[in-house]
C-alpha cells in the first residue's frame, strides 16, 4: 500500500526565521507536513466511522535541497499495519533525487477516546 502527494515549492515554503528568508529551498518543516499528509492519505480509506488517527512519531532525514519552482513528490508506503497502528516509510523526491526520507507512525483509536484526551488537556483543566 502506498499514497502520494505532490507539491511545487513556493517562496512561502522556504525557511524564514523572524520573517527573514534563510534559504530559497523547501524547508524541512514543509517536508514533514507533506510526509504526514501522504501518510494520512494512505490511512483514511481504512478508518472506520468511529475511528480517528493521530501522528505519534515522525523521523526525517533531509538529504538534498528542493529549490523554489521544483516539483516534489512525497510518497508514504505501509511498512507495518496493526489494528491500532500504521507505520509508513516516507520519501520526498525531486525527479529521481531523494530530498528526504523517514518514517511516520500513526495511532488509530476511537473518536470518543481522542475527544476525551483532548478535553482532559484543554487549558485550564487539570493536566492541561
Amino acid at each position: 500500500m502506498f499514497a502520494e502527494v505532490g507539491v511545487v515549492v513556493t517562496a512561502a515554503m522556504c525557511p524564514h526565521f523572524d520573517g527573514v528568508l534563510v534559504h530559497p529551498v523547501l524547508a524541512t518543516w514543509y517536508v514533514v507536513h507533506h510526509m504526514e499528509l501522504a501518510g494520512r492519505k494512505l490511512l483514511e480509506p481504512y478508518l472506520e466511522f468511529a475511528e480517528e488517527a493521530v501522528g505519534a512519531h515522525i523521523r526525517v532525514d533531509h538529504r538534498s535541497p528542493a529549490p523554489v519552482g521544483s516539483h516534489v513528490r512525497v510518497v508514504a508506503e505501509a511498512l507495518e499495519c496493526r489494528p491500532h497502528r500504521l507505520v509508513c516509510a516516507t520519501r520526498a523526491l525531486c525527479g529521481t533525487r531523494v530530498v528526504a526520507e523517514g518514517e511516520f507512525v500513526q495511532i488509530i483509536m476511537p473518536k470518543t477516546r481522542l475527544h476525551d484526551l483532548f478535553e482532559r488537556h484543554r487549558p485550564g483543566l487539570e493536566g492541561g
